[in-house]
């Protein structure tokens, strides 16, 4: 079931942006200092947890527990992270053609080398644009998908 994120499910989304982050861009950033330092679960839950408005845009994909989210604000995918255990079960697929369907998104930034998230996002009908820019802080570029 999809339902809005809670106060109640922040330790989980927490737990699912950390992890999945570090698995997908540990190899494109390649810094260990942000990957285990800065990217740590426990501040991430407490600053939604002190910031609740956080979570208006966060969607999750729950079956018995929370197994994936996806953030959205406006017209925007802003996130969309599913839990490595349970990746290729076509949870990130619901969330997405919900985030479509129900929520009329249409656009989202990717980063450019994150070869698997943009296959992804392909097979749900979204392209690449012109569009690029620099992933804030950083020297890898994001690019903008439309449908």
């Amino acid at each position: 079931m999809i339902r809005h994120a809670t106060i109640a499910d922040v330790s989980r989304i927490a737990e699912i942006l950390i992890f999945a982050k570090r698995m997908n861009y540990r190899n494109i950033f390649k810094n260990d200092k942000v990957s285990f330092g800065e990217m740590q679960v426990y501040p991430l839950a407490k600053r939604y947890i002190d910031n609740s408005n956080e979570l208006k845009g966060m969607w999750v994909y729950d079956d018995e527990f929370v197994k994936g989210v996806i953030n959205i604000n406006g017209k925007q995918i802003v996130e969309l992270y599913v839990d490595s255990f349970f990746e290729n079960q076509g949870i990130g697929s619901i969330l997405i053609k919900y985030a479509i369907e129900q929520l009329d998104c249409d656009f989202l930034w990717v980063l450019e080398k994150n070869i698997k998230a943009i296959r992804f996002y392909q097979k749900h009908g979204f392209v690449i644009t012109e569009e690029k820019q620099y992933e804030r802080g950083t020297i890898e570029y994001i690019v903008k998908m439309k449908r």
